[in-house]
């Protein structure tokens, strides 16, 4: 694996899907590529909403760039608030559908491996950093089955097995506006909204501290 000269960050989006010109994730986490932040240095790529060959791009991104922080951004449309996800489960279900018209139904991420993986990043840490700058946000119990959580247990499955140093994790977005328009009643947020909790994101999960103990857990 290469090591580059300065300190890196690796920031993943999703190319668009299900009917949608655009896809928030790669829009929010585009306009980070180059930025310096704490010392390091921003480096993006757009994953193909597909499974295999999202992970396939993550991990030629990862070898490429020798991050010591990974954060993968995907759409949830639906949900109002940027989820940090807490887990993500060995196991493909897909609704429909991906974008190589591939839809597998309970397959597992990766043969063999555990059932379930935990972030590592400090996510309740995040929360209340991200509250504290006024941005809506939530702990998420369920990345889904769908690529968004693939490619989340393919990213802890890869630092588990090889490089438990690196810290990684999953975080879900809303619609943006001009694509809730366009769902009746479902919630947005500004792209301009979504980059600053980027920015607050990757300020707090690079500082070198164990998360703390603050209630977020849902009752059902």
């Amino acid at each position: 694996m290469t090591r580059t000269q300065k300190p890196s960050i690796l920031l993943t989006g999703f190319a668009p899907f299900g009917g949608e010109h655009i896809n928030p994730s790669w829009q929010a986490v585009s306009q980070l590529e180059g930025e310096h932040i704490g010392g390091f240095i921003v480096h993006t790529k757009e994953l193909p909403c597909e499974f295999g060959a999202s992970l396939k791009e993550l991990h030629l991104a990862i070898d490429k760039y020798a991050p010591q922080l990974v954060l993968c951004i995907g759409q949830a449309g639906g949900r109002a608030e940027i989820s940090l996800e807490r887990v993500a489960i060995n196991v493909n279900d897909a609704r429909i559908p991906d974008n190589a018209d591939k839809q597998p139904i309970d397959t597992p991420v990766i043969a063999g491996g555990p059932a379930a993986y935990f972030t590592n990043l400090p996510i309740k840490r995040l929360l209340l950093a991200l509250q504290q700058a006024e941005i809506p946000a939530a702990i998420s119990n369920t990345a889904g089955t769908y690529v968004c959580n693939h490619v989340m247990y393919g990213l802890m499955h890869l630092i588990n097995q090889h490089d438990t140093h690196v810290k990684g994790g999953f975080i879900h977005i809303p619609y943006l506006p001009s694509q809730a328009v366009n769902h009746q009643g479902s919630a947005s947020m500004s792209l301009e909204t979504v980059v600053s909790a980027l920015r607050v994101i990757i300020t707090c999960a690079i500082q070198d501290k164990q998360d703390i103990k603050v209630a977020a857990g849902t009752t059902h």
